[in-house]
């Protein structure tokens, strides 16, 4: 690390980021429409088309996180940290399949969340509770890890002094970016993340085009690169005495992978930041156009991860593996172009931040202070209370990254990823048919929400007692597999038999408020349905 501050990489970086913020201001005035509502701030209107819809969405779901942490997940273990190039193959297929009936419905129905269609569907407030709260759970500690990424960007550019240095002027180019992040989206909504992710995803291909030519030319080739990283893996770990990674993983580390990979994918498109980006597009054709052009990430991912290579070939050495590839980056590249990288990563950090805010507001919204608190909320109350959750939402998140240890936001964030999941069967089961009762699903959800807690508790790493992880031992096969997909098997098989048994008791299965052909509308249809009583409501399908 050079000593000092990066005076040049630091320039770059801070015009990019005035560049952006004002861009986030001005975005307010972007396609504005005259009522104040969710759909207004919360879903931009739910106008965007095919490529503003790809910018978001790939904004939204390849993060700073993303960027720092895949490639630091091979430069610590080795080709284990691949498996989120196959997870996010597998997710698109997946997706092609529920999205455009959820966009269809919730676009029918006026629904601004998952919570909103699992209460409309199902006929239970107790079920969309419980999914708003996963929800929100599950993306405050994503939003610290966006946090996290611009923490190590800052690091490597040396702006906040040494360790010695007092926290408030440690912190404060975070807090300054923090507070430049929560003010443009408190002003305008989801259009400000939509504007920005053009110039964030621009310069990461960009970045990475000229990463993956440049560097392995300074290094002598892959040949090189990949014989200097098997070397480096080959050594043991003090910590473990067992090798620090592999090439290529082992037998034993298969189940680990492949469950690792699926449950990710299954994952993936739960987390509520990824519905809204959805929601906000102008068409039932738009998604689908989305998810043929999205896997274009996923091309961009692998040849990231193959950064975490780079720098144990260029003798990166570093405490914390989310800095080695700032470090990479400031090592290899001319000043200027460090800066451009960085800012790459400063700004992949604000586009989900904003919208991962903007999402666990909404479900604070409709699905706690709407349906619990203030029923008869006008639009501009909701739109109002969403604003000011969105403003805490980031200072909780804020709070998490300056109170604990960056180790602990990681594995937090896992957590979230197994907690998600559990969603899975209302959210997607619901698309495709009510079959399922809700009561079964609610016990579902909590039978894989509390095994799926309790085992990653009993996780532990060469740092943390508890909370080291996200695999254990799978119960039944002995094999070491992903926490998160054995809870939601657990969740499934406990949904399938409590259905049946409530079924032959003739348990009450709620109102459905959906029809069949909600599920295929699309923008040219009649538009937006005031929801019907319950008298009236359809008995579903």
């Amino acid at each position: 690390m050079k000593d000092g501050v990066n005076g040049v990489a630091l320039a770059v970086f801070i015009f990019f980021f005035l560049a952006v913020t004002v861009m986030g201001f001005l975005a307010a005035r972007w396609r504005k429409a005259e009522n104040d509502s969710l759909d207004e701030w919360g879903l931009g209107g739910r106008s965007f088309g095919t490529w503003v819809t790809w910018f978001l969405l790939g904004g939204d779901l390849y993060t700073a996180y993303t960027f720092v942490a895949v490639p630091a997940a091979i430069y610590a273990a080795g080709a284990a940290g691949f498996f989120a190039v196959p997870y996010t193959i597998l997710v698109y297929p997946l997706i092609f399949t529920f999205l455009p009936r959820l966009w269809s419905v919730s676009h029918k129905h006026g629904y601004v969340t998952t919570s909103d269609f699992v209460r409309g569907r199902f006929g239970s407030k107790g079920l969309s509770l419980a999914v708003a709260l996963t929800g929100i759970l599950a993306t405050m500690p994503y939003i610290a890890l966006q946090l996290v990424g611009i923490q190590a960007v800052l690091d490597v550019m040396g702006v906040g002094g040494g360790e010695n240095t007092n926290w408030f002027i440690k912190d404060l180019p975070l807090l300054i970016a923090f507070g430049v992040l929560a003010a443009y989206t408190y002003s305008s909504g989801l259009r400000a993340p939509a504007l920005i992710a053009f110039v964030k995803d621009t310069l990461i291909y960009i970045v990475i085009a000229v990463a993956i030519i440049y560097i392995p030319i300074k290094l002598g080739g892959f040949d090189d690169i990949f014989a200097k990283a098997g070397e480096a893996y080959s050594q043991t770990n003090p910590a473990t005495d067992k090798p620090r990674g592999a090439l290529v993983p082992g037998d034993a580390n298969q189940w680990t992978y492949a469950t690792l990979a699926l449950g990710s994918a299954l994952a993936l498109f739960m987390y509520p930041h990824s519905i809204t980006a959805t929601l906000s597009s102008r068409s039932r054709e738009v998604i689908r156009r989305n998810t043929t052009i999205l896997p274009l990430y996923s091309l961009m991912l692998g040849l990231l991860a193959l950064l975490g290579f780079m720098a144990i070939a260029a003798g990166i050495q570093v405490q914390n593996g989310q800095l080695a590839i700032p470090q990479l980056f400031e090592t290899m590249f001319p000043d200027w172009f460090a800066g451009v990288a960085f800012a790459a990563i400063g700004i992949g950090a604000l586009v989900p931040a904003a919208i991962m805010s903007i999402a666990a507001a909404n479900l604070f919204t409709r699905n706690i202070y709407k349906d619990f608190i203030k029923p008869d909320a006008t639009p501009a109350q909701e739109t109002k209370v969403s604003k000011l959750v969105s403003l805490l939402v980031k200072v909780g998140a804020l709070a998490f990254v300056l109170t604990m240890d960056k180790t602990v936001a990681i594995n937090f964030q896992l957590l979230g990823g197994i907690w998600i999941l559990q969603t899975f069967p209302a959210l997607v089961g619901g698309l495709f048919t009510r079959w399922c009762h809700r009561w079964a699903l609610l016990a579902g959800w909590a039978v894989g929400m509390l095994y799926g807690t309790i085992a990653a508790y009993g996780v532990a790493s060469p740092t943390q007692k508890h909370f080291g992880g996200s695999s254990a031992e799978i119960p039944g096969i002995g094999e070491i597999g992903y926490i998160g997909l054995t809870a939601f098997v657990l969740n499934v098989v406990v949904t399938v038999v409590l259905t049946f048994v409530l079924r032959a008791f003739k348990a009450p299965e709620g109102i459905d408020e959906t029809r069949p052909e909600d599920y295929k509308a699309d923008a040219g249809d009649a538009g937006v349905q005031v929801e019907l009583p319950p008298a009236t409501a359809g008995a579903g399908h």
